[in-house]
């Protein structure tokens, strides 16, 4: 019997197969189909391209340790891949969270010292720095209309508005029914709506 090769148009649950029994290329396939989706979901989340090109890894490397445990949304793995990618978020922000109680205490001991903390590394082609530190504040400015909703509200607006899935991929990336991501979805686009008097691009 000849073997079967996965191409270009294969499926996710055929290729995820190849993925249960230790096949690299399988995974490799699905990195390049959902890494772009994935990082777009961090990036929305966090503000900062530094920080989630780096939870994109983090995501994919969670999800070839976690692979027998993939759920499918009509043969889609990306709100399971989303899915970790918010258990990861949820990780990240109690690391900060210690990092700048740590900071906090540092600074108290040293008072008075000047210290310099180097983040990422600078980039050589300055208008793509540029470029993205622009995005960073556009970013920003649509993270705060939606920072004051409460979390499961928050979580269905970036997952189906921002996105850009369906409220039953939606469930699946929550853990939730349909009718409870629906649900949230009205008390989130109504909270938004009578703060600011429109749904806007938001929505």
């Amino acid at each position: 019997m000849s073997k079967v090769t996965a191409g270009p148009q294969s499926s996710d649950a055929v290729l995820w197969r190849r993925v249960t029994n230790g096949d690299h290329d399988a995974f490799g396939e699905l990195f390049d189909r959902y890494a772009g989706a994935v990082y777009t979901h961090l990036y929305r989340r966090l503000g900062d391209w530094s920080q989630a090109e780096d939870l994109t890894s983090a995501v994919f490397l969670q999800a070839w340790r976690r692979r027998s445990q993939v759920v499918f949304d009509r043969d889609s793995a990306l709100p399971w891949l989303l899915g970790v990618a918010n258990g990861l978020l949820r990780n990240a922000a109690r690391s900060r969270r210690r990092h700048a109680a740590l900071l906090a205490r540092i600074r108290d001991v040293h008072a008075g010292t000047d210290v310099v903390l180097v983040g990422a590394a600078a980039s050589n082609d300055m208008d793509e720095l540029a470029e993205r530190l622009d995005s960073e504040e556009r970013t920003a400015s649509l993270r705060a209309a939606i920072a004051r909703l409460p979390r499961p509200q928050r979580e269905v607006i970036e997952l189906c508005s921002l996105g850009g899935l369906d409220q039953a991929a939606a469930a699946v990336a929550l853990g939730v029914r349909p009718g409870t991501v629906k649900s949230r979805l009205h008390r989130a686009r109504h909270a938004l709506a009578a703060e600011f008097g429109t749904k806007g691009e938001l929505l």
